[in-house]
């Protein structure tokens, strides 16, 4: 092990101490971190987003401290250590891709992909031994909703569910749509609109999938698209010794056509 490993190991170790180490460090649990772990994730995510390479080394070891944090926890419930995590990582890579390990052969990114769902299939099937077993099994539920959505759809059409090609699910984004106006024009209960907002975007995460886009990823893109272009109006309005909110939408939608055209040239 190296040596920074085994400082940051002694750090976390120091950080937990019962006596002298951080009240609020010695306060979490499992269930604390978790929505810090999801939250690095994605700064890391972000880092890689902004290609700024800087930012990615400081967020990845923010990532990394997580691990740490569960594995020290982990390690105080005699339940397994960092050891064990990186021994058990080990061992599914190799077991996973025999065809670098092994004596298997693969010859493309895509049935090297094939063969991993197979063989993590085969995974899960084992692990529910005598239990009813699902092709939806194993879909974190801690998932953002929309990848979720995704995962879900990609696994169902394993089982032969799924749309001939992207202009099936053109077609039920727009009777999905079509059935949110009919909700709404006929003065339906908010749980009812929702329900039907709620296939929508499933509908939307399933043309993603089939038109080979990542869902969540473009959202996250679509948002920070929105939030520039909504910035660039709020300068504009600035630079003309207005208030935005007194301007009506009209004038507000030639400012986003301006910014949009401003775009792309």
């Amino acid at each position: 092990m190296s040596h920074s490993i085994k400082q940051l190991l002694q750090i976390m170790a120091q950080l937990r101490d019962p006596e002298k180490g951080c009240p609020w460090d010695r306060r979490q649990t499992f269930s604390t971190i978790a929505p810090y772990t999801i939250e690095e994730a994605y700064e890391v995510a972000e880092a890689i987003n902004r290609d700024d390479m800087d930012e990615l080394r400081d967020e990845l070891g923010d990532l990394l401290f997580q691990v740490v944090f569960y594995a020290q926890m982990a390690k105080e419930a005699d339940a397994f250590d960092f050891d064990d995590v990186v021994a058990g990582i080990c061992e599914k890579m190799q077991r996973r891709h025999p065809h670098v390990f092994g004596d298997a052969e693969i010859a493309t990114a895509e049935a090297q992909t094939l063969a991993w769902e197979q063989q993590k299939s085969t995974e899960r099937k084992a692990k529910a031994g005598d239990q009813p077993h699902s092709l939806l099994d194993g879909v974190a539920t801690a998932l953002p909703a929309l990848m979720r959505s995704e995962k879900l759809q990609r696994r169902a059409a394993r089982g032969g569910f799924d749309w001939p090609d992207v202009f099936g699910v053109i077609t039920k984004v727009q009777e999905e749509l079509d059935e949110v106006r009919v909700e709404l024009e006929q003065g339906a209960s908010k749980e009812r609109v929702a329900e039907e907002i709620g296939d929508l975007l499933m509908a939307c995460a399933n043309l993603a999938r089939k038109a080979g886009v990542d869902a969540e990823m473009a959202l996250v893109a679509g948002n920070r698209k929105f939030e520039r272009r909504f910035q660039g109006i709020e300068k504009r309005v600035a630079e003309q010794n207005q208030k935005i909110t007194e301007l009506s939408l009209d004038e507000l939608e030639l400012h986003w056509q301006a910014i949009k055209s401003d775009e792309s040239h």
